[in-house]
């Protein structure tokens, strides 16, 4: 039975926001290990340390190596690092040792997944201030992942609510840049890269909605063409290659559609970050999860943030903790096939 589980690699996160309490929850639940095989990469006192804060306990398998790992017992293994990190952890701030572990550990578990040793990737919530005064140059870790990972194909960060994901054709940039940067190819491929995620995940037939970029999809042109001349073509042509994609629909009205017993997308495709931001966050912000999309390996996360303003007060939501872990998962289990 042990050996057909996704087997996951997991790190805390920044130290300093509430991570270290969200995975001592989650590793307590009683079933978790029922449904998966876990390496947790982390400073054993900062794990102590989230126990403390979750007022629980798990049992854990200390390991001397990440090499040649085996997965063979219920208990999750566990191997004490925390690479150049030095020092006390600063606590509810961003700082430089903080980033430095982050980025760390992280690396501990993009190798052993890319290696095939593990199968998906859960990793509590980072800061980028930290990362960046760590020395990541790059603009998200999303970035940082594909550098890493040698990987430059596309990709992009999904978020997900329950059974609803989003995706964008333009994230973090400047809003006065996003329609120069709506292309037919962009949205195609947002929409692509969709589908082929939620095809990981265990869906056959993916529903996708896809949204307008103008007020009331532009009203005929009346004030912009880009529904006309450019995301319906790219629709149609998602179309011509299987896909199930529908729209371009007003992003004012298409989140109605995803909602109670007649929903009508299983994703919706939005044309900049917060045009689907907004909406997934009111709709549910403590479920949310991050899915590292078009990666060639599964790294799930919770939307949420570090959270500085409660970290150290045993007041973490497991619930977008646990969705990313139902994710990782599903998707690891794909991958291991």
């Amino acid at each position: 039975m042990s050996q057909s589980l996704p087997r996951i690699a997991m790190v805390l996160g920044d130290p300093a926001g509430i991570g270290p309490e969200l995975i001592a929850r989650l590793l307590s639940e009683p079933d978790v290990n029922s449904k998966a095989r876990f390496v947790l990469i982390a400073d054993e006192a900062e794990l102590k340390r989230g126990m403390s804060i979750a007022g629980t306990e798990f049992a854990y398998q200390p390991i001397d190596s990440l090499d040649h790992l085996d997965f063979s017992g219920s208990m999750p293994l566990f191997y004490n690092f925390r690479g150049q990190a030095q020092g006390e952890f600063p606590r509810s701030q961003a700082s430089v040792i903080g980033g430095r572990y982050s980025l760390d550990t992280l690396e501990q578990a993009l190798r052993l997944t890319a290696a095939g040793d593990t199968d998906a990737i859960i990793f509590g919530p980072l800061n980028k201030t930290s990362l960046h005064m760590a020395g990541m140059a790059h603009s998200d870790e999303l970035h940082w992942f594909a550098e890493y990972l040698d990987f430059n194909g596309p990709f992009c960060e999904f978020n997900v609510l329950d059974n609803l994901w989003t995706s964008r054709a333009t994230s973090h940039v400047a809003l006065a840049e996003v329609p120069k940067m709506i292309t037919q190819e962009r949205v195609l491929e947002a929409i692509q890269l969709i589908d082929n995620e939620l095809k990981r995940s265990g869906l056959a037939t993916p529903r996708i909605g896809v949204c307008g970029l103008n007020p009331h999809n532009g009203d005929n042109g009346s004030f912009g063409r880009e529904e006309l001349d450019i995301i319906g073509p790219a629709i149609e042509q998602a179309k011509g290659l299987g896909i199930g994609a529908d729209g371009p629909y007003p992003a004012d009205t298409i989140f109605l559609k995803v909602q109670g017993d007649a929903k009508a997308f299983d994703a919706v495709v939005t044309m900049y970050h917060d045009q689907g931001q907004i909406a997934i966050k009111l709709m549910g912000f403590s479920r949310g999860v991050t899915v590292q999309g078009g990666l060639p390996i599964p790294i799930t996360t919770p939307a949420h943030g570090t959270a500085f303003d409660i970290a150290g007060q045993g007041k973490a939501n497991l619930g977008a903790m646990r969705q990313a872990f139902e994710i990782a998962c599903r998707m690891g289990g794909s991958r291991r096939g």
